[in-house]
């Protein structure tokens, strides 16, 4: 599959044209996982389900969901900026199995692949973890300091804490789903290199982050991009 992805952001990121591969494909399956969330799971919706992002995601086709997960940065989120979640968990005997989220076969497994990504890119490069994932220092070394075999067990526990990523910037999410039903490559680009922006601000202040967020509306609209749905 990694073949019928063009390697057009290996300019732009630190991965390997074959890292770059792997995390479309990582976006691209959780694109999918959340353009098909409905709501039935009752009623403790998973962190991956939210209304209007998944509704977006069922607004595309599957072209369009695989041009969206061309991005050289992750399109999920599991907590890798909360150093006190992942430092506590990384770094214990024995995994909390009582707090597990109950998650379908298809999150879990997700979560699986996401996880030995996450540890392949802490273990060779911070600087890769923090641009791509938005890991800090602290979780990148809680990464680095446990072996391959531990990840297994955390995928059924973590699972509830996926969740896409910047969920707070509807903005983003909004324009990069329009971009992608126009189906213009160029427009769709420039909303993705939007997105390293974000990666960019994520330890900015909230205020700066509010502030960049207006500037990313006004860039939107005047790349074309409108920020409603529909």
């Amino acid at each position: 599959m990694q073949d019928a992805y063009p390697a057009g952001w290996s300019g732009e990121s630190q991965l390997s044209i074959e890292m770059l591969g792997s995390l479309y494909e990582l976006n691209h399956r959780f694109i999918e996982l959340i353009g098909r969330s409905d709501g039935s799971a009752g009623a403790r919706q998973p962190a991956w389900f939210v209304g209007p992002a998944s509704f977006a995601a069922q607004l595309l086709s599957p072209e369009q969901q695989q041009a969206v997960a061309r991005c050289p940065y992750a399109l999920f989120d599991l907590c890798f900026q909360d150093e006190g979640h992942w430092g506590s968990l990384l770094d214990a005997g024995a995994w909390r199995v009582a707090d597990q989220f109950t998650a379908d076969a298809e999150a879990v497994e997700f979560v699986r692949l996401a996880l030995f990504f996450a540890w392949h890119l802490a273990a060779t490069s911070t600087l890769s973890a923090q641009l791509v994932l938005g890991m800090n220092d602290a979780t990148a070394g809680a990464f680095r300091r446990i072996t391959v075999d531990r990840l297994a067990a955390l995928a059924a526990g973590e699972a509830g804490h996926l969740t896409i990523r910047w969920s707070q910037c509807a903005v983003y999410w909004n324009a990069l789903v329009n971009a992608a039903l126009r189906s213009d490559p160029a427009i769709l680009r420039r909303v993705q290199l939007f997105g390293l922006q974000l990666t960019a601000a994520a330890r900015l202040p909230p205020l700066e982050m509010m502030r960049q967020g207006q500037d990313m509306r006004r860039k939107f609209i005047a790349a074309g991009v409108s920020s409603g749905l529909g």
